[in-house]
């Protein structure tokens, strides 16, 4: 692979809402989820494998206990995947979305095993900023001071684990921000990174390299965009599909970079065969290992 060419990493297979790639470094393992077909897949060793869930899963993070932590459109559940499809479905928090047409959206747990997620609004058509982003830790569940968001996104840690960074992928807003986390993870003043309305693409879902640069997927302008810490884009990878949706780094060396996708609604191009696939991409640089959730006791 090279840095300037996407690989198909499954020839072949297509998800429609392809979200949250993960690598599994024990396992040797990408997984990711198709948020429409309900599905969480695993892909080791040329093996590809799907577990279909009751409700549409939004996103997965390790757990440390084994298994998945998994945002259902209910619940947050711990998931524990069997072979042949089996798998069990343990609740650690009920959703406690404001309203009825609400689901989860991008997720993932911060350098000290925290939980986070954001809420969205199904029908982005609908222009309602109900969204907010919740964290689930040892405490519970509970909604941080990230709020007012059209469809949250691009969620990512510093390499220190003292910051975060989300954003909006709306077409009304197109924003990403950053702001301090504490170690009890309360978050501090937000500050607007960048407003990406003069770049081919919105902003979606994201992953942190181990100097601190923010990789994220442009929806739309068939793009990974590579930030500064300041807001600056200093690095543009392609990749052969309009609609890239979440990125992260895998492989044995962290070296890796993933990246999911989903299949437009009237597809033109190179998206007529290949959107939906997952592809990989080699920037030159490292990520950082996804650390997992650490429940209560």
């Amino acid at each position: 692979m090279s840095a300037l060419r996407a690989e198909r990493v499954r020839p072949g297979h297509r998800d429609r809402v392809g979200e949250s790639p993960l690598w599994h470094a024990a396992e040797r393992a990408l997984y990711w989820v198709d948020i429409e077909a309900c599905a969480i897949r695993r892909l080791a060793g040329g093996e590809l494998q799907s577990w279909t869930l009751p409700e549409r899963v939004a996103c997965v993070a390790l757990h440390a206990g084994g298994g998945l932590v998994a945002a259902l459109e209910s619940r947050v559940a711990h998931a524990t995947l069997g072979a042949d499809g089996k798998f069990t479905l343990a609740t650690l928090a009920p959703a406690r979305h404001e309203r009825d047409d609400m689901r989860f959206n991008d997720g993932r747990c911060d350098r000290a095993g925290r939980f986070w997620v954001g809420s969205m609004v199904r029908d982005m058509g609908a222009n309602v900023p109900a969204g907010r982003v919740y964290r689930l830790d040892t405490h519970g569940f509970a909604a941080a001071d990230i709020d007012d968001l059209y469809t949250p996104n691009g969620l990512a840690f510093d390499p220190d684990g003292r910051g975060i960074w989300w954003s909006d992928s709306h077409p009304l807003s197109q924003c990403i921000w950053h702001a301090p986390l504490a170690d009890d993870g309360t978050v501090g003043k937000r500050r607007l990174v960048a407003d990406l309305h003069d770049q081919p693409g919105r902003p979606d879902g994201a992953a942190m390299d181990v100097d601190g640069g923010y990789w994220i997927c442009a929806n739309d302008g068939g793009r990974v965009l590579r930030l500064t810490p300041a807001g600056r884009v200093d690095r543009v990878l392609d990749v052969p599909v309009s609609k890239p949706s979440m990125c992260s780094f895998g492989g044995d060396g962290l070296d890796t970079l993933y990246v999911t996708s989903i299949q437009p609604a009237n597809p033109q191009g190179d998206d007529l065969l290949l959107s939906g696939e997952v592809f990989a991409l080699r920037p030159g640089t490292q990520g950082l290992a996804e650390t997992p959730f650490k429940p209560a006791g």
